[in-house]
């Protein structure tokens, strides 16, 4: 295994589907950008929810703190991914406050307080762990189980998707980069013999396969009936 690593073309390959899975989150980090753009034109966060973002930035930072030299090693790509996504979700989480009812901005300033929280006792917890093996168990078993919750989430537009034989409800471009993106870290996380990155990354991968063959059927399904001639009945 350590010839492998060490191997300049297997370091490449390792390297190139983590700066694409870099590039293929940043895509997703930006897509809720339309939504504060309309948020931030009606000066009313409306029905939106900011429970993704907040549950988002707390996937980010325990990810990243599992990519840091801390816990794992040559696991940089992780850093920097997830560094970027935590900024992403931190800057929506605060304009959702700005923007929300009282009511709602109370409760989720309390929820971001409590997320923080969270990762602080996590990180400190996890460093008064001696045993770096114990400690990189420890993180990576919290890491799968945020990944897992996270690609887990589409759960719920799949069955939208199927009872209603519509694809109103699911983004292409949004099922595709996240599909995209678990490929690439799929493949890092192999390449890096790493499990905490590449099992959850796999489930992520067949998650997403199966909402772009659910796109494609139900597209495909609804284009054929509107090409269907109108046939009137007069009986």
């Amino acid at each position: 295994m350590s010839d492998s690593i060490s191997n300049p073309v297997w370091t490449t390959c390792k390297d190139a589907a983590g700066i694409a899975g870099n590039i293929f989150a940043f895509g997703l980090f930006v897509s809720p950008i339309p939504t504060y753009r309309r948020i931030i034109r009606n000066r009313s966060t409306e029905q939106f929810s900011g429970l993704p973002y907040i549950y988002a930035l707390m996937n980010c930072l325990i990810c990243m703190w599992y990519g840091t030299p801390l816990v794992s090693a040559d696991n940089l790509l992780l850093v920097t991914v997830n560094s970027f996504g935590a900024v992403f979700q931190l800057a929506y989480t605060i304009l959702f406050i700005i923007y929300a009812e009282r009511r709602i901005k109370v409760r989720t300033l309390v929820l971001l307080l409590a997320v923080l929280s969270l990762f602080a006792i996590i990180a400190v917890g996890s460093l008064q762990i001696s045993d770096r093996m114990i400690r990189w168990i420890l993180v990576g078993s919290l890491t799968v189980v945020s990944l897992i919750s996270m690609f887990a989430s589409p759960l719920f537009i799949i069955n939208l998707v199927i009872q209603t034989k519509s694809v109103e409800f699911m983004p292409f471009y949004l099922s595709l980069s996240t599909f995209l993106m678990s490929t690439s870290f799929l493949l890092y996380g192999l390449l890096n013999f790493d499990a905490f990155v590449y099992v959850p990354n796999g489930i992520g991968t067949i998650l997403g396969i199966i909402q772009l063959t659910l796109y494609f059927h139900f597209k495909k399904k609804s284009t054929q009936d509107s090409m269907e001639p109108l046939i009137v009945s007069h009986a």
